[in-house]
């Protein structure tokens, strides 16, 4: 079976999601978020990397990082702001609020999503409520880790709009379904929502990989070339295995000098430093998830010593692997 190599990266990474607020705008209406750096601790407690998105399930808005130019998003269209920039939804463009949303997210025994209805700046939290509105929006975080090697968030954009797909309006439907079964206080329904969330995201990561234009730079342009993509998925589906460039270059069918040029022109690293990176986050899974010990971790992962793994590892992540285990069990 082929390597899926963005699987491998969203399950070594913890994507986590969370939806937080159900959104009702009528007539003039702003709502501007904070960096995610502010909120991260509130909204995602002990998450590294914290994104925010918006879906719009009826009606139309504008979307814009603070100081940048806006999008305009349409029903069934997704804005997800990838590197936590603060922001603004609103509905017309150009317009400011105030980014006063903290005790919002001190949500106590209260279940989630929060029913907030947004009208002429007027941030108020209603239960359920059934008054007009122009536009309704579902929003929510996502979370990963950055440690010790994450390629997917350095690669991304700041800000990602995907229009409205109708072979992908089934995420938007669940979406819909799941907040109004969360009205109902129907247990299961955060958990549902996460789950929900985290789909939106991996199948945004499909549509952003698919939509690339030729000529870019970065891990997902890498993952689509003929031949970095292949070097990728050996790598990925045989991490511990005593790879050199020559013998990867042999697989994918280039030589060794002209694949890692190809490989460091689009992913920013020559291949056996990106391995070997690949090789601690493998590496500082195992010493989080499982009690094997740190000699057995390095053995796994391709090191012919544990004396080898500690330094690579200490290089990368700036502690010995006993340390970093330690500080992430605490």
């Amino acid at each position: 079976m082929k390597q899926d190599v963005l699987s491998d990266v969203l399950r070594s990474v913890r994507l986590r999601g969370a939806l937080y607020f159900h959104v009702r705008g009528t007539r003039e209406w702003a709502a501007e978020a904070p960096p995610a750096s502010e909120i991260g601790a509130a909204v995602m407690p002990g998450v590294e990397h914290v994104m925010e998105f918006h879906a719009v399930l009826s009606g139309e808005c504008w979307a814009a990082i603070v100081g940048s130019d806006p999008v305009h998003l349409e029903s069934g269209d997704l804005v997800i702001f990838l590197q936590g920039d603060p922001h603004v939804v609103s509905s017309d463009p150009g317009m400011r609020a105030k980014p006063d949303v903290q005790g919002y997210f001190e949500r106590g025994h209260q279940q989630l999503p929060f029913e907030l209805h947004l009208n002429a700046f007027e941030v108020r939290a209603d239960s359920a409520s059934t008054e007009p509105c122009d536009t309704v929006l579902i929003c929510g975080f996502l979370g990963c880790d950055l440690r010790p090697f994450n390629p997917l968030i350095a690669a991304l954009p700041r800000l990602l709009h995907l229009r409205a797909d109708g072979d992908q309006n089934w995420a938007l439907q669940c979406m819909r379904q799941a907040v109004a079964e969360s009205r109902g206080l129907r247990q299961g329904g955060e958990a549902m929502l996460a789950r929900l969330s985290e789909m939106l995201f991996i199948d945004a990561m499909r549509r952003h990989l698919a939509m690339l234009p030729d000529g870019n730079q970065g891990w997902f342009a890498g993952l689509r070339d003929r031949y970095v993509g292949r070097a990728l998925t050996l790598l990925h589906a045989a991490p511990a295995e005593p790879w050199t460039v020559e013998e990867l270059g042999r697989r994918v069918g280039l030589s060794r000098s002209t694949l890692h040029e190809r490989f460091a022109t689009l992913i920013g690293q020559a291949p056996m430093q990106y391995l070997g990176h690949w090789r601690i986050q493998i590496g500082a899974t195992l010493l989080r998830d499982t009690a094997y010990t740190v000699a057995a971790v390095a053995q796994q992962v391709g090191y012919e010593s544990e004396a080898a793994f500690a330094r690579a590892f200490k290089r990368l992540v700036g502690v010995p692997p006993a340390v970093w285990r330690r500080q992430v069990k605490s």
